[in-house]
């Protein structure tokens, strides 16, 4: 008897078959991909009754009228794309994707030889099965955990798997960029890094857009760390004015593991990310960081999750957020302890500076403590540009415009003085700087 549906399904059967095709993937990722599409009919969307949604209109899902991976685009890479390639002189990999394409892969040789993956997904599920298998969407993300990561794993373009074997440093930043191109498209990229015992690595992950074309994303990031591994991962997220992005990036780590993350939210119309860090090892610890400035009509919605499972762990969030015009930022953030997470030391920051009168920020710090030998702190404050702050600067000969810039760079200083790599830094004092210009 055929299934009885309870749900609408927003992509049918037979465009995710074709995408399956279109990448070329092996016939056991085109079945996971199917048994996520089965799954959409039995899992509700979002909805605003959500506490997670009650802050952003779930329609930000709609996929009416797009086309899933958009087209293949040629010739020369947009003079934005370049650029941010070009702030990286000897990276040790790159993978660049526009739209579904992967229009550039390489390793340096000789970390190649070590064992070092940076590959296309659908590639890396030919060429290295038994990795991919293993970790793709298995532990950090499923598809059964939700209606989002339901629709990530059916409707997937493709992505990227970055694989560190035990014991190998990689010095230089490893590149993964997704560049929208067209019009109208949904995109939902995949990225899978597995860091191996003792092993060392920092990745650059962004997604961007230039002109005026419009988009969702739906991207996922899992992250698996072994035991004593070392990993610094900076999402950048620098969407054109019409793009929405709803995703999920989360990292489990193992035993005496340590993992620095840093989200920087600048662009696209609206953006809704969940950031987790499940610290299911003894000893493992991470520093979340954020950084989230939003003008114009932006909105930002951000969900964080510190998980202690394991004792002796530590966890500490920094998350800054600015917003002017008619922007709104949204921050939730929660502490959760688990039995027997004794020892833990979690710490949990908001802060929060309003620009403008129609500006709005949110910030929600929750704790979910059951264990009894712990240190937890949270908090958050929210403050708008104090006249009496400019006027002192504007006393020593700068004008009114200068000294707002001078207080938001202070403002931010403490994120980006937290991350050591100066194109990092670079980048976002620009994107920062070009938002106050206009």
């Amino acid at each position: 008897m055929a299934e009885v549906r309870t749900v609408p399904v927003p992509v049918d059967r037979a465009a995710v078959e074709a995408l399956s095709a279109r990448l070329d993937e092996p016939a056991w990722m085109r079945q996971g991909r199917l048994a996520a599409w089965e799954a959409l009919g039995r899992l509700a969307p979002p909805s605003p009754a959500d506490e997670e949604w009650r802050r952003t209109d779930p329609a930000v899902l709609s996929v009416d009228g797009l086309q899933p991976g958009g087209p293949d685009p040629d010739g020369p890479l947009p003079e934005a794309l370049a650029d941010l390639l070009g702030r990286w002189a000897s990276p040790a990999g790159v993978l660049v994707h526009r739209n579904v394409r992967a229009v550039r892969a390489s390793v340096d040789p000789a970390l190649a030889a070590r064992g070092v993956v940076v590959a296309d997904l659908p590639a890396a599920a030919r060429q290295h099965p038994d990795l991919v298998r293993r970790w793709w969407m298995t532990e950090a993300i499923r598809p059964q955990d939700g209606y989002l990561a339901a629709l990530h794993a059916a409707a997937g373009t493709g992505g990227a798997v970055v694989a560190v074997p035990d014991g190998v440093e990689v010095a230089a930043p490893i590149l993964v960029v997704t560049w929208i191109e067209g019009d109208r498209l949904i995109l939902a990229p995949h990225l899978l890094v597995v860091a191996g015992r003792a092993s060392r690595l920092t990745v650059i992950a962004a997604t961007g857009s230039a002109g005026e074309g419009s988009a969702l994303t739906v991207p996922a990031v899992e992250v698996v760390l072994d035991e004593g591994a070392h990993v610094r991962l900076v999402t950048l997220h620098q969407a054109g004015p019409h793009v929405r992005e709803v995703g999920v990036i989360r990292a489990v780590l193992g035993k005496d593991s340590a993992l620095h993350t840093l989200q920087a939210a600048l662009g696209g119309r609206v953006t809704k990310l969940r950031v987790e860090s499940i610290l299911a090892g003894p000893g493992a610890s991470s520093e979340m960081l954020g950084l989230v400035f939003g003008d114009d009509h932006q909105h930002v919605d951000i969900h964080t999750l510190q998980e202690h499972r394991a004792p002796h762990t530590l966890s500490d969030l920094l998350y800054k957020n600015a917003v002017r015009d008619r922007a709104r930022s949204v921050f939730s953030g929660l502490i959760r302890v688990h039995y027997g997470a004794q020892k833990t030391n979690a710490f949990q920051a908001n802060r929060n500076l309003i620009l403008s009168e129609g500006a709005k920020a949110d910030s929600i710090p929750n704790l979910e403590i059951m264990a009894n030998d712990l240190r937890c702190t949270h908090g958050s404050a929210t403050s708008r540009l104090s006249e009496e702050h400019l006027f002192y600067l504007m006393s020593r000969g700068v004008t009114r415009s200068q000294a707002v810039r001078m207080v938001v760079e202070g403002f931010f200083a403490e994120v980006l003085d937290r991350v050591p790599l100066e194109p990092v830094r670079e980048l976002l004092a620009e994107r920062i700087e070009a938002k106050m210009a206009v």
